[in-house]
């Protein structure tokens, strides 16, 4: 019914979150405006912009995804009060379980995924190209 906000409310934090960490970021030459990278990843590691970018995006996508198939399904709908759980008082506990039992375990998921993958990230440029040479 409504799970999709428990990650809209996410990705609004980390939306925010990002500017802030990009704005730092710039000032201290990490990475220019458009949020490139300027130092070297295998000596200092993926920026956070970047990661930040990352774990926005997923949330985003997931967002819109997640909306756009319920307003397929009839659960969301363009004119108030937009959230066809509204409509009845009754239908208000169940929509508020479905979120912090569904839309919280998707945002904690897609959050466990960012983390794993920026870990990976990370170890996969910070390896010398002499190691890459030897494994092989």
């Amino acid at each position: 019914m409504a799970c999709f906000l428990v990650g809209g409310g996410e990705a609004i934090v980390v939306t925010a979150v990002r500017a802030a960490v990009k704005k730092s970021e710039v000032e201290k030459g990490i990475v220019d405006e458009q949020g490139n990278q300027l130092t070297d990843p295998a000596t200092h590691g993926i920026c956070w912009t970047r990661k930040l970018s990352w774990l926005m995006n997923m949330l985003w996508g997931g967002v819109i995804l997640l909306c756009i198939e319920h307003m397929w399904h009839g659960e969301v709908v363009p004119f108030p009060p937009f959230l066809t759980a509204m409509e009845d008082p009754t239908e208000i506990p169940v929509m508020l379980g479905e979120m912090g039992t569904v839309g919280v375990g998707m945002a904690i998921l897609v959050t466990v995924t960012w983390l794993v993958v920026t870990f990976a990230a990370d170890a996969a440029v910070k390896r010398s190209p002499s190691t890459v040479v030897e494994g092989a």
